[in-house]
């Protein structure tokens, strides 16, 4: 008889933190995660992340979700085909979604568990995540250090980001064009020869303004612009702004669902398809569409900005695809990513190391952070 779900917990954590992270959208002005940990009827384990970060509010409610309307979908059933239970949970969230509004909250709760159930099954396999996930190349991964606010401080932490590893950053931009080329010029004078620079716009900008700045960017040599509309605008805007744009389009984080990723890839407008496994789809539904965009010639990097476990779910699924995509590594300290990883991803000459062992390699140890944790629910079968 084959193994079924019989446990599920999510642990929520938030901390504080000295220095805000800023957007265009909004400020985070404290870090949050909501893990997940799946357990079979065999007692294997497995841990995922659901997608939290903004607003700092919605972690709690997200868990909640997972625990009172995701969880119940699993829970009793077998884990034999990961792919097919996330299918059918996410058909059967479908009317939840437009009943409810609350369409984005729901999928990445769907998606924190599809992630913990990949890394049980791996873990029972013997395998480490990414070569259950279909890769062969244990070699090293790029990565990249991301979310690095505007002003003085982008420049500071790409010295401090280079000292640690990385050879290319992303700026934030959509902070108005004054804030923008000041924050980029200081950077781009010092960028060295092999390394990269891109900036997010965090979907900052209307077709007017962003017809206007991207078309000032050319002096950066950036390597792409990503999210320089809503990610929800018609694809006649993103056409204008692609032709007026000095390099490659990036985007994708804010899309859920197969087709509007098949949609996004048969544009041709964006060259960096960037999906984040803990928002839409876990491995279940972010691997196809990694596939996708390779076979189209798109670069697939996966987005994230959260906690350690989907960080590193995120390399896994990176490794298991290959092509010239890079990791996204948050250069914001959060207690919530180094607390559990330490020195595990520690960048050198660019590229990350896979980490050894099975499933994610990691066992999350949550004891020293257990005066963060502002909730933990458990549900059984």
């Amino acid at each position: 008889m084959s193994a079924t779900l019989a446990r599920v917990e999510a642990h929520v954590f938030r901390t504080p933190i000295k220095e805000p992270v800023r957007t265009s959208f909004g400020t985070m002005t404290e870090r949050v995660a909501v893990f997940v940990r799946a357990e079979d009827s065999d007692g294997a384990r497995g841990w995922g992340e659901i997608w939290c970060n903004f607003p700092n509010a919605a972690a709690e409610h997200r868990a909640l979700l997972f625990a009172d309307i995701v969880a119940p979908r699993a829970l009793g059933k077998s884990l034999d085909d990961p792919v097919g239970l996330w299918s059918e949970i996410d058909r059967a969230l479908h009317v939840l979604r437009v009943q409810s509004g609350d369409a984005g909250a729901l999928s990445a709760a769907a998606a924190g568990l599809d992630l913990a159930i990949h890394d049980l099954r791996a873990r029972k396999r013997g395998l480490p995540l990414w070569r259950a996930l279909g890769g062969t190349d244990d070699s090293p991964v790029p990565a990249y250090a991301s979310g690095l606010n505007p002003g003085r401080a982008a420049y500071d932490t790409v010295g401090r980001m280079r000292a640690a590893g990385y050879r290319a950053f992303k700026i934030k931009v959509g902070f108005g064009e004054e804030t923008d080329l000041g924050s980029l010029r200081p950077v781009a004078k010092e960028i060295k020869s092999g390394e990269r620079l891109m900036v997010d716009v965090n979907q900052g900008w209307d077709l007017r303004t962003a017809s206007a700045m991207v078309p000032k960017l050319a002096e950066f040599g950036l390597a792409w612009i990503e999210e320089p509309l809503m990610a929800d605008r018609p694809w006649l805007e993103w056409t204008q702004v692609a032709a007026w744009a000095p390099t490659q389009l990036a985007g994708g984080e804010n899309l859920r669902g197969a087709g509007p990723f098949q949609e996004m890839i048969d544009s041709g407008l964006f060259g960096v398809i960037q999906p984040d496994a803990a928002k839409w789809g876990g491995h279940s539904g972010c691997l196809p569409v990694a596939r996708a965009a390779l076979a189209a010639g798109r670069t697939y990097c996966p987005h994230f900005l959260g906690g350690a476990i989907g960080l590193i779910h995120s390399l896994h699924l990176l490794a298991a695809v290959r092509g010239p995509g890079l990791l996204e590594v948050d250069a914001n300290p959060n207690p919530l990513r180094e607390g559990l990883l330490g020195d595990l991803l520690a960048a050198r000459e660019g590229t990350v190391s896979l980490p050894g062992g099975q499933g994610l390699g990691l066992e999350p140890d949550l004891r020293p952070l257990a005066n963060l944790r502002s909730l933990h629910i458990e549900r059984r079968a």
